[in-house]
Parts: structure tokens; C-alpha cells; sequence
């Protein structure tokens, strides 16, 4: 039982180390809609996350916890509101990790400042919230991918919203309002850069 179990603990490393090249971008089962544009001071599409965008919360090294700056415009006629989301597919779970969401972004906003996610959230415009994330913590929790494990890519999302309040639950997950929006998303702006720990 005792040799079983070692390799059983083998096995899991191996699946682990490799699932960040295996999982697919979990936008592409949803229904296409158009693209729009979304930039960062602090992030870049295919690049590491500096420190500052990572988990202190989490034990990462000069890990701050602190959102990126994010500006998106050319989004479609009729967006009455936004969604930022932050989501990991590659942590070791099977259902990833959710590591921000703000809804009920009004349509007027074309950008949030870096740290727009604190607790507080006082950075935020007037109407937006932040729904807990995996970790239950209503604001940004950044990027903390475990020791050894391989680049995580980190899916910043911006998503424009026919509707101008999703009226979800304070307490709602991640999940719950992303299916809650699936029929109200009429354009999609993403960002994808990447953390590791070694």
C-alpha cells in the first residue's frame, strides 16, 4: 500500500507540473462575440506578472496584492455596464481560480486605476462591487501559483453587458455570475500574462 500511494504522489506531480500546458483557454467554449481593445500599465499579454500584481496574502515573495491599471475602449454600441474578472485555469484544482471580479462597472468607465481592487474599494466607480473570489475575499487576491508547478497564465478579462446591473447576490461566486452574464455579453477584451514560482 505504502509503494501505491508513492506513486499515486508521483503521478499527481507529473499531472500537475503539466497542466498549465494542457488546459485550454476556458473563453473558447463560451459563444464568440466581438473583441475589443483593453491595455495595462501593469500587465502585458504574454509577459510575467511583476511582483506587485502577485499574493502577498498567498506567501509570494514582494507579493502586494495590488490590481493592475486597466483601460479598454472600442467596445460595442449599447454596453450599458462592464465585468472584470481575473481567473487562473492552471491551478491545481478542477474548477481553476478565481482571483477578482468587479460587476455593475458603469458604461461611462473605460478604466480602473491600479489598486482599484483593494478591500476597500474606493477606487472603484460609483455602482461597482467586488464579488468574493475563491479565497472568499471580496477584492483582488493576486497571482499565486504553487512552487514547481509551472507558468500560470492569468486571464484579465474585460466583458461589455447589455444590462446595466446583473442584480446578482453581494455573496454570488465567480461561477454563479458568469453564468448569470452568458446571455448579456456583447463584447469581450482579454489579457493574458503569466506567474510562476520555482
Amino acid at each position: 500500500m505504502r509503494r501505491f500511494s508513492i506513486s499515486m504522489a508521483i503521478i499527481a506531480g507529473i499531472v500537475s507540473l503539466a497542466g498549465a500546458q494542457m488546459r485550454p483557454n476556458p473563453y473558447d467554449r463560451l459563444p464568440e462575440v466581438p473583441s475589443f481593445s483593453l491595455t495595462s500599465a501593469d500587465v502585458e499579454n504574454g509577459a510575467s506578472m511583476d511582483p506587485a500584481q502577485m499574493s502577498g496574502a498567498f506567501g509570494v515573495p514582494g507579493g502586494m496584492d495590488r490590481s493592475p491599471q486597466l483601460a479598454w475602449k472600442d467596445f460595442p454600441a449599447g454596453t450599458k455596464s462592464f465585468v472584470v474578472t481575473m481567473y487562473d485555469p492552471d491551478a491545481p484544482t478542477p474548477s481553476g481560480f478565481w482571483h477578482w471580479a468587479v460587476v455593475d462597472i458603469p458604461a461611462a468607465t473605460t478604466q480602473l486605476p491600479t489598486g482599484a481592487g483593494s478591500a476597500d474599494g474606493t477606487l472603484l466607480p460609483p455602482g461597482a462591487w467586488q464579488l468574493p473570489n475563491d479565497a472568499r475575499m471580496a477584492q483582488y487576491v493576486g497571482a499565486a501559483p504553487p512552487k514547481g508547478d509551472g507558468k500560470h497564465r492569468y486571464f484579465i478579462v474585460v466583458q461589455a453587458l447589455d444590462v446595466a446591473s446583473l442584480g446578482i447576490p453581494k455573496d454570488a461566486t465567480p461561477a454563479f455570475m458568469s453564468f448569470n452574464m452568458l446571455g448579456h455579453i456583447l463584447g469581450r477584451a482579454v489579457l493574458i500574462p503569466w506567474a510562476e514560482q520555482k
